[in-house]
This record gives C-alpha cells, structure tokens and sequence, in this order.
C-alpha cells in the first residue's frame, strides 16, 4: 500500500477494516496535546475545588484514561488493543488560561495508539468543559493534536 493512499478504504472505495494480521509485534507510543481555555476566574476555581461537581483534575484524568481503554467502541474501524500504559497529565496554565493535556500511551502491538491518545485528550477536554459549564459556557477545547509516535512501519514521528 503506497503512502498516499487511505488505509481504511477498499479498492471501490468502502470503509474498511484495516488488516493488521501480517504486521510484527513492535513497542507503539503516542503522545497527544489539548487545551481547554476559559476565564482566569473559572480556572482558579477549578484550581480551589471550588466547583460543586468536584475534583476537576482528577475525574478529568480518570475520563481520559477510560476513554482511550474504549477507543475501538467509539471509532468505528479502530482494532481493540490491549494498552500497557496511559498517562494523562492535566495541568492548569494561567498564562493560556486554562488547562492542558498531555496523554501518552503504550502498547507492545501490531497496530499504533495514536487514536487512543488523541481520545484521552478528547475526553478529558469534554469533562473539564462539563464540570465547569455551571460557571462558564464559553469554555474553547482548541488544539487536539497528536506531537509524537514512535513505532511500527511508518516509524517515529516528532510532530512538537
């Protein structure tokens, strides 16, 4: 399969299923970044646990890590994988302000973790932005971006 060509889609051009049974066992690791904005006032709360849904880091990092064990039940053409590792930092930025999140995940696999990365980001932006609503609407989760993997065929990738 040439590099240009879309890996989930047959020859007709259906959605596919990507075959990974012939690929070899291989360390995959993906880190993914996000941000969640929002006014200095709704982060200090968040920061003085002053919101009444509670500990806004922590449920955000447990949302984070469940998620990207669910990754295959959400999108479609994913392949259920066994994660050795995530880890999901949630740190408060007053300078953004807002929160970011670093997720990173490994697995020894045939197939890479991008997508369960990027889904641990995703999920914990949802989550702060649910916890906090009460107090702000206008929240942005902006700049969901993978910035690294490593692995695989295609091998490693430094995107940050």
């Amino acid at each position: 399969m040439s590099e240009n060509t879309l890996s989930h889609l047959d020859e007709s051009g259906r959605a596919r299923m990507v075959d990974v049974g012939g690929k070899p066992v291989t360390e995959r690791v993906a880190v993914a970044r996000g941000e969640v904005c929002m006014r200095p006032e709704t982060l200090a709360l968040i920061q003085q646990g002053a919101l009444k849904k509670g500990d806004v880091f922590s449920v955000a990092q447990i949302a984070g890590v469940m998620a990207a064990k669910r990754t295959a039940e959400l999108i479609p053409l994913c392949h259920p994988l066994m994660l050795n590792q995530v880890l999901l930092q949630v740190e408060p930025d007053a300078a953004l302000p807002g929160v970011r999140l670093t997720a990173t995940v490994r697995t020894s696999g045939k197939t890479g973790v991008e997508m369960e990365a990027l889904t641990a980001v995703s999920v914990a932006a949802l989550t702060i932005y649910d916890m906090a609503k009460a107090v702000e609407k206008t929240m942005r989760i902006t700049n969901i971006r993978l910035v690294e993997k490593r692995g695989g065929q295609s091998g490693d990738v430094l995107l940050e």
